[in-house]
């Protein structure tokens, strides 16, 4: 995983179950471009999307996600709903953090034990929804949105997938990051020396399709189980961010959203958050930012 990678255009890659991966040197989002080609019908499920640079990322609440080109992984792979309920999509996404997680935990302690990693900057760890952090800094970034994928076939019905979109700050520089006026936390970082990136995309797809078999047979049960293990803010205070509509210019005011602050009380069974309000109130919550 720390060996010298190949140029860009020479990673051998492929989606879940063989489907095509295709590589562009630069895009404007590959979320954008996936969602476009599924309503098209020009894909299908299982294809995965990689672009050395973007020039429109976007995260959550189309916040800005910086694509330094050469550096970084930044992908979409349109994962099919067969065999999952719509109403338990959404939780395919913490699936996704807490196997993309363990990942990131494995090359960190690989690195540990080669005395290399920082040992200063924390463990990888999980914070709900579907962060991914060291310390409190996050380094991978997931956006998932349910899409149809146009049928061939006239007449057939469209067919739902998840296109999931993932940025992940592996071998950038803190110079890359001047402009967003915060700390970034890199894989380079945590591990002490650089990642092969392509190494790491097969070892993040491979994982996450078998991860999706298993939650396609069992549910979110074992996630919740393996997330409270991983999860080092539960009990702890944070402040729930509710109809965000945060944006890099209004980040600090929180124009437009409702924050609630308390206490992490737990994950429930099913992928939601347990929470105590200052007020004494407890709420489910199903979806929301939270803040640490």
């Amino acid at each position: 995983m720390f060996s010298r990678e190949r140029n860009f255009n020479e990673w051998h890659l492929c989606g879940f179950g063989d489907a095509p991966a295709f590589l562009f040197d630069t895009l404007e989002s590959t979320h954008s471009l996936m969602k476009a080609r599924a309503s098209a019908g020009d894909i299908v499920p299982g294809t995965l999307i990689v672009a050395d640079t973007q020039t429109a990322g976007r995260g959550r609440h189309e916040r800005t996600w910086a694509s330094p080109a050469g550096k970084n992984l930044y992908f979409n792979i349109l994962i099919p709903l067969e065999g999952i309920p719509l109403a338990s999509a959404p939780q395919i996404t913490q699936v996704a953090s807490l196997t993309f997680a363990e990942v990131f935990r494995d090359l960190q302690e690989v690195s540990n034990a080669q005395e290399l990693g920082n040992r200063d900057i924390g463990k990888v760890t999980v914070k709900w929804p579907n962060d991914i952090l060291c310390g409190k800094h996050k380094f991978c970034g997931i956006l998932a949105e349910l899409v149809y994928i146009k049928p061939a076939a006239s007449g057939s019905a469209p067919q739902p997938a998840i296109s999931m979109g993932v940025g992940i700050n592996v071998n950038s520089d803190p110079a890359d990051y001047a402009h967003l006026g915060r700390a970034v936390t890199t894989l380079r970082d945590i591990c002490g020396q650089s990642v092969n990136r392509e190494k790491l995309l097969q070892s993040l797809i491979a994982s996450l399709e078998r991860a999706i078999g298993q939650f396609r047979a069992f549910g979110i049960s074992p996630w919740v189980a393996a997330w409270r293990k991983m999860d080092q803010f539960i009990g702890a205070r944070g402040t729930v961010v509710v109809n965000n509509r945060c944006t890099d210019e209004n980040r600090d005011s929180g124009t437009g959203a409702i924050k609630k602050t308390g206490r992490i009380i737990d994950m429930n069974a099913d992928g939601s958050l347990l929470f105590e309000c200052d007020d004494g109130t407890i709420e489910t919550v199903y979806s929301a930012d939270l803040e640490i």
